[in-house]
Protein backbone atom coordinates (compact mmCIF):
# COMPACT_ATOMS: atom_id res chain seq x y z
CA UNK A 1 0.00 0.00 0.00
CA UNK A 2 1.29 3.27 -0.53
CA UNK A 3 1.52 6.36 2.16
CA UNK A 4 -1.87 7.66 1.63
CA UNK A 5 -3.40 4.37 1.88
CA UNK A 6 -2.27 3.66 4.86
CA UNK A 7 -2.81 7.25 6.45
CA UNK A 8 -6.81 6.70 5.04
CA UNK A 9 -6.42 2.93 6.61
CA UNK A 10 -4.55 3.54 9.99
CA UNK A 11 -7.79 6.94 10.67
CA UNK A 12 -10.53 4.59 9.66
CA UNK A 13 -9.28 1.67 12.45
CA UNK A 14 -8.96 4.88 15.10
CA UNK A 15 -12.37 5.93 14.40
CA UNK A 16 -13.87 3.03 14.38
CA UNK A 17 -11.76 1.44 17.35
CA UNK A 18 -14.56 3.18 19.79
CA UNK A 19 -17.72 1.48 17.79
CA UNK A 20 -18.19 -0.90 19.64
CA UNK A 21 -18.33 1.08 23.43
CA UNK A 22 -20.61 3.35 21.81
CA UNK A 23 -22.91 0.73 20.60
CA UNK A 24 -22.87 -1.09 24.00
CA UNK A 25 -23.84 2.90 25.65
CA UNK A 26 -26.06 3.30 22.91
CA UNK A 27 -28.27 0.27 23.19
CA UNK A 28 -28.60 0.78 26.83
CA UNK A 29 -31.36 3.18 26.46
CA UNK A 30 -32.72 2.49 22.34
CA UNK A 31 -33.30 -0.52 20.96
CA UNK A 32 -30.68 -1.19 17.90
CA UNK A 33 -33.40 -0.27 15.04
CA UNK A 34 -33.36 3.32 16.49
CA UNK A 35 -30.09 3.35 17.16
CA UNK A 36 -28.82 2.19 13.32
CA UNK A 37 -31.72 4.48 11.85
CA UNK A 38 -30.09 7.47 13.69
CA UNK A 39 -27.02 6.51 13.28
CA UNK A 40 -27.07 6.22 9.49
CA UNK A 41 -29.42 8.91 9.29
CA UNK A 42 -26.57 11.51 10.29
CA UNK A 43 -24.01 9.48 8.56
CA UNK A 44 -26.22 10.22 5.36
CA UNK A 45 -26.46 13.65 6.31
CA UNK A 46 -22.90 14.45 6.55
CA UNK A 47 -21.75 12.35 3.48
CA UNK A 48 -24.59 13.41 1.27
CA UNK A 49 -23.07 17.24 2.82
CA UNK A 50 -19.56 16.37 1.53
CA UNK A 51 -20.83 15.27 -1.61
CA UNK A 52 -22.88 18.13 -2.47
CA UNK A 53 -20.41 20.74 -1.33
CA UNK A 54 -17.99 18.97 -4.06
CA UNK A 55 -20.55 18.99 -6.24
CA UNK A 56 -20.40 16.04 -7.62
CA UNK A 57 -22.94 14.16 -10.23
CA UNK A 58 -25.48 11.63 -9.17
CA UNK A 59 -25.93 9.33 -10.86
CA UNK A 60 -29.48 9.23 -12.85
CA UNK A 61 -29.71 5.51 -14.25
CA UNK A 62 -32.05 3.11 -12.45
CA UNK A 63 -29.00 0.20 -12.45
CA UNK A 64 -26.46 2.32 -10.26
CA UNK A 65 -29.30 2.67 -7.72
CA UNK A 66 -30.66 -0.89 -8.30
CA UNK A 67 -27.17 -1.46 -6.99
CA UNK A 68 -26.84 1.13 -4.26
CA UNK A 69 -30.56 -0.55 -2.92
CA UNK A 70 -28.62 -3.56 -2.12
CA UNK A 71 -25.25 -2.03 -0.92
CA UNK A 72 -27.11 0.23 1.42
CA UNK A 73 -28.66 -2.82 3.32
CA UNK A 74 -26.04 -5.23 2.73
CA UNK A 75 -23.16 -3.42 3.76
CA UNK A 76 -24.79 -0.84 6.47
CA UNK A 77 -28.10 -1.22 8.04
CA UNK A 78 -28.35 -5.20 8.08
CA UNK A 79 -24.88 -6.20 9.29
CA UNK A 80 -24.69 -2.82 12.08
CA UNK A 81 -28.45 -3.92 13.40
CA UNK A 82 -27.20 -7.46 14.08
CA UNK A 83 -24.45 -6.15 15.69
CA UNK A 84 -26.12 -3.96 17.94
CA UNK A 85 -29.14 -6.57 18.73
CA UNK A 86 -26.05 -9.02 19.62
CA UNK A 87 -23.95 -6.12 22.09
CA UNK A 88 -27.31 -6.45 24.03
CA UNK A 89 -26.41 -9.75 25.29
CA UNK A 90 -22.33 -10.45 24.89
CA UNK A 91 -19.71 -8.10 25.96
CA UNK A 92 -18.18 -5.72 23.28
CA UNK A 93 -15.14 -7.28 23.78
CA UNK A 94 -16.54 -10.12 22.31
CA UNK A 95 -18.25 -8.28 19.77
CA UNK A 96 -14.40 -7.40 18.72
CA UNK A 97 -13.64 -10.91 18.17
CA UNK A 98 -15.73 -12.44 16.19
CA UNK A 99 -15.82 -8.87 14.13
CA UNK A 100 -12.69 -9.77 13.51
CA UNK A 101 -13.54 -12.81 11.22
CA UNK A 102 -14.84 -10.20 8.59
CA UNK A 103 -11.28 -10.56 6.55
CA UNK A 104 -11.24 -14.33 6.85
CA UNK A 105 -14.80 -14.43 5.19
CA UNK A 106 -13.76 -11.79 2.87
CA UNK A 107 -10.49 -13.38 0.89
CA UNK A 108 -12.63 -17.02 0.22
CA UNK A 109 -15.42 -14.89 -1.46
CA UNK A 110 -13.21 -12.28 -2.98
CA UNK A 111 -10.84 -14.99 -4.40
CA UNK A 112 -13.90 -16.69 -6.09
CA UNK A 113 -15.69 -13.83 -7.30
CA UNK A 114 -12.59 -10.96 -8.21
CA UNK A 115 -9.96 -11.43 -10.74
CA UNK A 116 -7.32 -9.37 -8.34
CA UNK A 117 -8.02 -10.42 -5.16
CA UNK A 118 -6.52 -13.83 -4.84
CA UNK A 119 -5.61 -16.03 -2.02
CA UNK A 120 -1.89 -16.33 -1.65
CA UNK A 121 -0.11 -17.56 1.17
CA UNK A 122 1.23 -14.21 2.59
CA UNK A 123 -2.55 -13.05 2.34
CA UNK A 124 -3.87 -16.25 4.49
CA UNK A 125 -1.28 -16.64 6.59
CA UNK A 126 -1.46 -12.19 7.68
CA UNK A 127 -4.49 -12.88 8.14
CA UNK A 128 -4.50 -16.01 10.79
CA UNK A 129 -1.77 -13.76 12.55
CA UNK A 130 -3.85 -10.82 12.94
CA UNK A 131 -6.77 -13.13 14.12
CA UNK A 132 -4.32 -14.73 16.61
CA UNK A 133 -3.62 -11.46 17.76
CA UNK A 134 -6.74 -10.29 18.21
CA UNK A 135 -8.23 -13.38 20.43
CA UNK A 136 -4.91 -12.83 22.28
CA UNK A 137 -5.48 -9.13 23.02
CA UNK A 138 -9.04 -9.77 24.45
CA UNK A 139 -8.27 -12.95 25.75
CA UNK A 140 -8.57 -11.94 29.20
CA UNK A 141 -11.67 -9.79 28.45
CA UNK A 142 -12.94 -13.50 27.24
CA UNK A 143 -12.23 -15.56 29.91
CA UNK A 144 -13.43 -12.79 32.39
CA UNK A 145 -16.56 -12.50 30.03
CA UNK A 146 -19.95 -13.61 32.11
CA UNK A 147 -22.06 -12.48 28.74
CA UNK A 148 -21.35 -15.39 26.19
CA UNK A 149 -24.96 -15.74 24.60
CA UNK A 150 -24.64 -17.75 21.42
CA UNK A 151 -27.68 -15.79 19.77
CA UNK A 152 -26.11 -12.95 19.99
CA UNK A 153 -22.50 -14.00 19.34
CA UNK A 154 -24.42 -15.50 15.58
CA UNK A 155 -25.95 -12.25 14.69
CA UNK A 156 -22.21 -10.56 15.32
CA UNK A 157 -20.65 -13.58 13.05
CA UNK A 158 -23.77 -13.01 10.60
CA UNK A 159 -22.97 -9.46 10.27
CA UNK A 160 -19.11 -10.32 9.50
CA UNK A 161 -20.60 -12.41 6.61
CA UNK A 162 -22.84 -9.25 5.52
CA UNK A 163 -19.29 -7.14 6.03
CA UNK A 164 -17.69 -9.68 4.15
CA UNK A 165 -19.98 -9.98 0.99
CA UNK A 166 -20.52 -6.69 0.54
CA UNK A 167 -17.11 -5.41 0.56
CA UNK A 168 -16.62 -7.57 -2.58
CA UNK A 169 -19.86 -7.00 -4.04
CA UNK A 170 -19.20 -3.04 -4.20
CA UNK A 171 -15.80 -3.21 -5.42
CA UNK A 172 -17.06 -5.54 -7.94
CA UNK A 173 -19.80 -3.40 -9.13
CA UNK A 174 -19.11 0.16 -7.98
CA UNK A 175 -16.32 0.74 -10.31
CA UNK A 176 -17.79 3.13 -12.39
CA UNK A 177 -18.68 5.65 -9.52
CA UNK A 178 -15.90 7.96 -8.36
CA UNK A 179 -15.65 9.91 -5.18
CA UNK A 180 -17.16 11.19 -2.16
CA UNK A 181 -20.79 9.38 -3.88
CA UNK A 182 -19.29 6.00 -3.36
CA UNK A 183 -19.61 6.34 0.33
CA UNK A 184 -23.16 8.71 0.26
CA UNK A 185 -24.77 6.50 -2.02
CA UNK A 186 -25.29 3.45 -0.18
CA UNK A 187 -25.80 5.68 3.35
CA UNK A 188 -28.56 7.19 1.50
CA UNK A 189 -29.99 3.69 0.80
CA UNK A 190 -29.38 2.26 4.29
CA UNK A 191 -31.11 5.64 6.04
CA UNK A 192 -34.23 4.98 3.56
CA UNK A 193 -34.52 1.01 4.07
CA UNK A 194 -34.14 1.53 8.26
CA UNK A 195 -36.93 4.26 8.37
CA UNK A 196 -38.94 2.44 6.61
CA UNK A 197 -38.71 -0.46 8.60
CA UNK A 198 -37.02 0.26 11.89
CA UNK A 199 -40.48 2.15 13.14
CA UNK A 200 -42.30 -0.96 12.19
CA UNK A 201 -40.17 -3.97 12.85
CA UNK A 202 -39.39 -2.11 16.32
CA UNK A 203 -41.90 -1.66 18.82
CA UNK A 204 -41.46 1.25 21.07
CA UNK A 205 -39.04 2.86 18.14
CA UNK A 206 -37.93 5.45 21.06
CA UNK A 207 -35.78 8.87 20.36
CA UNK A 208 -32.58 9.28 22.36
CA UNK A 209 -33.34 11.10 25.62
CA UNK A 210 -30.12 10.88 27.72
CA UNK A 211 -26.92 13.56 26.67
CA UNK A 212 -24.67 10.10 26.91
CA UNK A 213 -26.77 8.49 24.25
CA UNK A 214 -27.13 11.50 21.57
CA UNK A 215 -23.75 11.50 21.85
CA UNK A 216 -23.22 7.71 21.46
CA UNK A 217 -25.71 7.85 18.20
CA UNK A 218 -23.67 11.48 16.57
CA UNK A 219 -19.81 9.53 17.36
CA UNK A 220 -21.40 6.67 15.34
CA UNK A 221 -23.26 9.00 12.37
CA UNK A 222 -20.79 11.78 11.79
CA UNK A 223 -17.19 10.54 12.07
CA UNK A 224 -18.24 6.31 12.80
CA UNK A 225 -20.48 6.94 8.96
CA UNK A 226 -20.49 9.70 6.98
CA UNK A 227 -16.73 9.85 6.70
CA UNK A 228 -15.41 6.23 7.92
CA UNK A 229 -17.67 5.21 5.06
CA UNK A 230 -16.40 7.58 2.15
CA UNK A 231 -12.70 6.09 3.54
CA UNK A 232 -13.86 2.84 3.39
CA UNK A 233 -15.13 2.79 -0.19
CA UNK A 234 -12.15 4.48 -0.96
CA UNK A 235 -9.54 1.99 0.30
CA UNK A 236 -12.18 -0.69 -1.34
CA UNK A 237 -11.13 0.93 -4.73
CA UNK A 238 -7.72 1.31 -4.65
CA UNK A 239 -6.35 -1.40 -2.27
CA UNK A 240 -9.11 -4.35 -2.40
CA UNK A 241 -11.54 -5.79 -0.18
CA UNK A 242 -9.02 -8.21 1.75
CA UNK A 243 -7.10 -5.50 2.50
CA UNK A 244 -9.72 -3.02 3.05
CA UNK A 245 -10.91 -5.17 5.95
CA UNK A 246 -8.15 -5.92 7.66
CA UNK A 247 -8.89 -2.37 9.59
CA UNK A 248 -11.07 -4.61 11.57
CA UNK A 249 -7.71 -6.10 13.16
CA UNK A 250 -7.13 -2.07 14.26
CA UNK A 251 -10.25 -1.60 16.03
CA UNK A 252 -8.78 -3.56 20.08
CA UNK A 253 -5.71 -2.06 19.08
CA UNK A 254 -7.02 1.54 18.62
CA UNK A 255 -9.22 0.48 21.78
CA UNK A 256 -6.21 -0.40 24.10
CA UNK A 257 -4.97 2.74 23.01
CA UNK A 258 -7.27 5.09 24.15
CA UNK A 259 -8.08 2.97 27.42
CA UNK A 260 -3.98 3.55 28.49
CA UNK A 261 -4.25 7.15 27.40
CA UNK A 262 -7.45 8.10 28.88
CA UNK A 263 -8.29 5.23 31.78
CA UNK A 264 -5.37 4.85 32.96
CA UNK A 265 -5.20 1.01 31.90
CA UNK A 266 -2.50 -0.90 32.50
CA UNK A 267 -0.71 -2.24 29.20
CA UNK A 268 -0.44 -6.57 30.31
CA UNK A 269 2.09 -8.76 28.07
CA UNK A 270 -1.35 -9.89 25.88
CA UNK A 271 -2.04 -6.39 24.89
CA UNK A 272 1.74 -5.87 24.04
CA UNK A 273 1.64 -9.39 22.21
CA UNK A 274 -1.86 -9.00 20.70
CA UNK A 275 -1.26 -5.54 19.11
CA UNK A 276 2.57 -6.95 18.02
CA UNK A 277 1.10 -10.08 15.70
CA UNK A 278 -1.82 -7.80 14.44
CA UNK A 279 1.04 -4.60 13.20
CA UNK A 280 3.03 -7.93 12.06
CA UNK A 281 -0.07 -9.41 10.16
CA UNK A 282 -0.55 -6.18 8.18
CA UNK A 283 2.73 -6.60 6.80
CA UNK A 284 2.43 -9.90 6.22
CA UNK A 285 -0.45 -10.11 4.00
CA UNK A 286 1.09 -6.62 2.12
CA UNK A 287 4.42 -8.21 1.50
CA UNK A 288 5.44 -8.27 -2.18
CA UNK A 289 7.62 -10.87 -3.26
CA UNK A 290 10.04 -9.79 -5.94
CA UNK A 291 9.01 -12.92 -8.12
CA UNK A 292 5.44 -12.15 -7.71
CA UNK A 293 3.15 -11.46 -10.97
CA UNK A 294 2.70 -7.40 -10.95
CA UNK A 295 6.34 -7.08 -9.95
CA UNK A 296 7.69 -9.14 -12.56
CA UNK A 297 5.85 -6.76 -14.60
CA UNK A 298 7.01 -3.99 -13.72
CA UNK A 299 10.41 -4.98 -14.30
CA UNK A 300 9.71 -6.25 -16.85
CA UNK A 301 8.77 -2.98 -18.20
CA UNK A 302 12.32 -1.05 -17.24
CA UNK A 303 14.85 -0.23 -19.52
CA UNK A 304 17.94 -2.71 -19.31
CA UNK A 305 20.74 -0.48 -18.16
CA UNK A 306 23.73 -0.21 -20.61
Amino acid sequence: MKTKHWVVFITLGLIWSSSFLWIKIGVQEIGPMALVAFRMLFGALTAAGIAIYQKVKWPRDWKTWGIYAILGPTSLAIPIFFISWGEQTIDSAVASILNATVPLFTIVIAHFWLHDDKMTVPKVLGLLIGFGGVVLLFSEDLLASKHLNVIGQLAVVLASLFYAWSAVFGRKYTQHITGVERGALPLITATIFMWAIGPIAEKPFLIPTLPITWVAVLWLGIPGSGLAIIMLYYLLHEIGPTRTTLVTYLFPVGGVILGVIFLDEQLSWQLLAGSALIIASLAVVNYKSRTSPSNLMKRAGKPKNT
